[in-house]
């Protein structure tokens, strides 16, 4: 399995949460360490946005796959 494959997987098991609250993330790229997510629905201007992204999708990928240092959101 590659890594892009490892950390869909895992973003996949944490969807469901945050659909749950109206929102979404998903899969952008992984370079160097480090996975670039799009947040969507209801994520998109949500105060939580940070905490979401960084106690939550971060700290899981950082400790279910190895060899992510950050988790970033995508700049479009």
């Amino acid at each position: 399995m590659t890594k892009e494959e490892e950390i869909k997987k895992v973003i996949e098991k944490i969807r469901p949460y945050i659909q749950r609250d109206g929102g979404d993330v998903e899969f952008v790229s992984f370079k160097d360490g480090i996975v670039e997510v799009r947040m969507l629905g209801a994520c998109v201007g949500c105060m939580s946005i940070g905490d979401t992204l960084k106690d939550g999708i971060e700290a899981i990928l950082m400790d279910e796959v190895e060899g992510i240092v950050e988790v970033v959101l995508a700049q479009d």
